[in-house]
C-alpha cells in the first residue's frame, strides 16, 4: 500500500551505503546493518546506484547538468558499487517488514519491460515492500556506456516510467510513443502494492520535475538547494502541482535528519531531533538518516535504536 502524507506519522528511513573506495573482501555488514534497523523500528531502507563511472567526477559539482554545488562523488571511479535492485532482493529475503527504496536509481538505464518485471517480481516477493525513487542522474559517460544519449534524459526517465506503469496497471497492456509501440501484452505477476510500485521521483523544483512528480510521484525526494531548505522546497512543490491540479495533500516527501553531535562527537539525541516536528508540520513525511557507522554490530544496534526511539517520540510532538 503507498504511503501517503498524513495517512500515518512520518517515518524514518536508512540510508545503506552500498559502496567502497576499495574491495571489501564481502559486504555482510550491510546486510547485517539492515537486520538491526529492522529489529529497532526504522520504517525503510534506501540504497543508491551508479552503473558505471567515467573519469569526469568533477561534474557532480555542476547543478546545470544534474549534479549538487559543491558536492563530491564519494568513490573514485574504480569505487566498487553495488547494484541496488539485486542488493534489495538480498535484503527482502533477510526482512520481513521494512520498506525497501532506492535512493535514487538511474532507472532509464534499464530497458522498461525488463525493470517492470524486475520490480513487480521484487514487489511480490517482499509482500509489497518496495518503493522506487528515480532520477535522471548526473554522468554523461553513464549514459554513453549504455548506448543512451545524455540529452533528452528526462523524456527518456518519463518514457521509461509511462512504460512501467502501463505494464503494472493493464492486464493487456498496450503502449504506443515515438519510442515504443506494442500492444496485447501481458505481464503477470503485477506488483502487490495496487497501481504498482509507488514513485518517488528526484529533482529540484523545476517546470519538468512537478510535471514529473505530477503525472507519476507518490513522493519527492528534493534535490540541490530544495534538499537544503525543504520547507521553501516543499511550498513551491505545492504550488506547481495546484497548478497542474495534483492535490499536493497526498504527496510523501523525504527530508534529511542531519545527526547532530555533542562536544564528545557522540549524537546528541535531543538536538537531532529538535527539527523533527516543524519539518514534518511542513510536509516531509520520510526523515532519513545517513551516516557512518563503527563495524561492531552491538554498537550498531545502541546507534541505531536510540535513534529510532527518540525519532517516534519526536514524531507525536
Amino acid at each position: 500500500m503507498t504511503v501517503n502524507a498524513g495517512a500515518q506519522p512520518p517515518q524514518l528511513s536508512l540510508y545503506l551505503t552500498t559502496y567502497s573506495e576499495n574491495d571489501l573482501g564481502g559486504w555482510q555488514t550491510v546486510l547485517e546493518r539492515a537486520r538491526i534497523a529492522e529489529r529497532v523500528g526504522f520504517d525503510r531502507l534506501v540504497v543508491p546506484d551508479h552503473v558505471v563511472f567515467g573519469e569526469q567526477l568533477e561534474e557532480y559539482a555542476r547543478p546545470e547538468v544534474g549534479g549538487a554545488a559543491g558536492g563530491r562523488q564519494p568513490t573514485g571511479p574504480d569505487g566498487h558499487w553495488l547494484e541496488p535492485l539485486t542488493v534489495l532482493s538480498v535484503v527482502a529475503g533477510i526482512t520481513s517488514s521494512i520498506r525497501l527504496g532506492t535512493n535514487i536509481l538511474i532507472a532509464a538505464l534499464r530497458r522498461p519491460v525488463v525493470l517492470a518485471k524486475t520490480l513487480s517480481t521484487l514487489d511480490v516477493l517482499s509482500n509489497g515492500r518496495v518503493d522506487l525513487g528515480v532520477g535522471v542522474g548526473w554522468q554523461r559517460e553513464e549514459y554513453q556506456a549504455a548506448g543512451l544519449a545524455f540529452e533528452g534524459r528526462g523524456r527518456l526517465l518519463d518514457h521509461t516510467l509511462d512504460v512501467c506503469q502501463t505494464l503494472w496497471r493493464e492486464p493487456r497492456a498496450a503502449f504506443d510513443s515515438p519510442l515504443l509501440h506494442f500492444e496485447k501484452i501481458h505481464m503477470m505477476p503485477k506488483p502487490r502494492q495496487p497501481g504498482g510500485v509507488p514513485i518517488w521521483v528526484s529533482g529540484t523544483v523545476n517546470n519538468n520535475v512537478i510535471r514529473r512528480v505530477a503525472r507519476f510521484g507518490s513522493g519527492w525526494i528534493p534535490w540541490g538547494p530544495d534538499r537544503v531548505d525543504v520547507v521553501t522546497g516543499i511550498a513551491k512543490m505545492r504550488e506547481g502541482l495546484v497548478k497542474l491540479g495534483r492535490d499536493p495533500s497526498s504527496l510523501d516527501v523525504v527530508g534529511v535528519l542531519p545527526l547532530l553531535t555533542d562536544q564528545h562527537g557522540a549524537v546528541d539525541l535531543a538536538r537531532t531531533m529538535d527539527c523533527v516536528p516543524g519539518l514534518a508540520a511542513a510536509g516531509v513525511t520520510d526523515f532519513r538518516v545517513n551516516t557512518t557507522f563503527p563495524d561492531d554490530h552491538a554498537q550498531t544496534t545502541d546507534i541505531l535504536s536510540a535513534l529510532a526511539e527518540s525519532f517516534r517520540v519526536a514524531r507525536t510532538g
